[in-house]
């Protein structure tokens, strides 16, 4: 009796990663897109990337503003001993100014916006193929997003699979995109 047993559990132990290993065949997939990204090399780089310039630019901004209330209190200092209309020349060109340092840098955060849109945009061009192979792997005929699925088996969310082979095809997107 003993013996059944343990070789029942040895054939069992054998067998569990097989099973673990084993694709579920499903016309539908499902992907966490979000995830996808934000969990991926690329998306990662991205991220990092944007941050810094967002650091770079608040800094730049704490750094301008401080300059500008220095300005501001040097105009106002003066303002006694000028003219109204000299005083009004010189407020005028300090509000112009600072309405170009912020058309300036709202046009800098729109870069960022920008720029973050761009590669995404990069990153599921690069992503389509690997899905699309996963697909054609598993014999799926299509890829849902899982936040608009109501109720599914998380056997068939590829999310983790995606990240694993776009990560080994594009890496983090700075290498130059093949040709073919």
């Amino acid at each position: 009796m003993l013996r059944r047993c343990l070789v029942a559990l040895i054939v069992i132990i054998g067998l569990a990663p097989l099973a673990q290993a084993q694709v579920v065949q499903s016309p539908i997939l499902t992907i966490d897109s979000e995830r996808l990204y934000r969990d991926s090399a690329f998306g990662q780089r991205v991220v990092r990337e944007i941050e810094a310039r967002t650091r770079a630019l608040t800094e730049e901004n704490q750094r301008l503003e401080a300059e500008l209330e220095a300005e501001e209190q040097a105009l106002t200092e003066q303002r006694a001993s000028l003219t109204p209309e000299e005083f009004r020349a010189l407020a005028d060109a300090f509000d112009a100014r600072v309405q170009a340092i912020r058309r300036e840098r709202e046009a800098r955060n729109q870069e960022n916006i920008a720029l973050l849109d761009e590669n995404r945009d990069r990153f599921l061009r690069a992503a389509l193929p690997v899905l699309d192979a996963i697909m054609r792997d598993v014999g799926a005929a299509v890829v849902l997003e899982v936040r608009s699925v109501f109720v599914s088996s998380n056997a068939i969310d590829i999310t983790d699979r995606a990240i694993a082979e776009i990560d080994a095809s594009v890496g983090d997107g700075t290498a130059p995109a093949s040709s073919d």
